[in-house]
């Protein structure tokens, strides 16, 4: 089997990658910077630039299914012009991808997508699962639900559409989990808010195990990509604390600093989704990492 992934060479796309090449899927790769083209037998990249609409269609040689993980990271400031280039980066290459498909000849019989599940509305109390009808009208809401609208698109071609709506990755070099980390390690650590706002996590393997196992198993639809067992921020906090063996004795971080520091960027720290993880397991995927201490442990110690 051969798949096509954008964004292989970020986190995310890094861990599926190396499942893939663990169970003999052949990959190729689309990438904006012409240095990061490699020419293996399992693992082959090709120039693309969805801004000038240019990509190299023999990526799609033997190419049975698409993962699609390409746009802008969210962790820079969202000024009015970066908030543009979170939602174009999405859907621009997802429509040159389908404009493609459209004009050249193919085998693709299906679409794997990557979605966030800041699609879900902030609540305490609510448990969200992939039946949701509810949507948040945040910015993240608003760019989700255009980003899965445009994947849907490609149902028009007859090819298998996938969705996996994507929580915290842990992840021990990059993400969110050495930001959290770099307080707690210096004594500063604390949780933001009530510290009462829901974390629906998953661990790197997880995460890039799921992309596997809905492309082994032609999965439809849409999955949540997280752990069985949300936290909340409090607990993920002390976890870390306790893993790395560090105090905790700050007051928690008001809502009011940090969006004087990050601005509109500071919702990513004080929203709550608590996000069901059943579908997916219902399908047959057993998680590595179920609870939180195991999974930090994996990546902290």
């Amino acid at each position: 089997m051969k798949v096509l992934i954008t964004g292989a060479t970020g986190l995310i796309g890094q861990a599926i990658v190396s499942q893939c090449h663990n169970l003999n899927i052949a990959v190729h790769y689309l990438t904006t910077s012409q240095e990061k083209i490699s020419q293996q037998e399992n693992y082959k990249g090709f120039y693309w630039n969805p801004k000038n609409n240019e990509i190299d269609v023999a990526c799609l040689e033997g190419v049975e299914a698409i993962i699609n993980l390409a746009g802008a990271t969210i962790s820079k400031r969202w000024t009015a012009s970066y908030k543009n280039v979170i939602l174009n980066s999405r859907l621009n290459t997802l429509r040159l991808i389908k404009e493609t498909l459209e004009k050249e000849k193919h085998e693709i019989k299906q679409v794997i997508s990557a979605s966030a599940i800041g699609i879900y509305p902030d609540s305490l109390t609510n448990y969200y699962d992939e039946g949701t009808k509810a949507t948040s009208t945040s910015f993240l809401g608003e760019v989700v639900e255009k980003w899965e609208a445009m994947t849907d698109t490609f149902q028009e071609l007859s090819v298998v559409v996938s969705k996996i709506r994507i929580g915290l990755v842990l992840d021990n070099e990059q993400g969110a989990l050495p930001q959290i980390v770099k307080p707690v390690k210096y004594g500063f650590g604390a949780a933001f808010g009530s510290g009462n706002q829901w974390q629906s996590w998953i661990h790197i393997k997880d995460l890039a195990g799921i992309f596997v196992h809905v492309l082994k198993h032609k999965l439809e639809g849409v999955f949540n990509g997280v752990a069985p067992n949300p936290v909340t921020n409090t607990e993920l906090t002390k976890t870390v604390a306790g893993v790395l063996n560090k105090p905790l004795f700050l007051p928690n971080i008001p809502k009011s600093l940090m969006k004087l520091i990050l601005g509109d960027m500071h919702i990513l720290l004080f929203e709550s989704q608590r996000v069901s993880s059943k579908k997916i397991e219902d399908s047959g995927y057993q998680f590595e990492y179920v609870n939180i201490k195991p999974a930090l442990a994996s990546l902290l110690d």
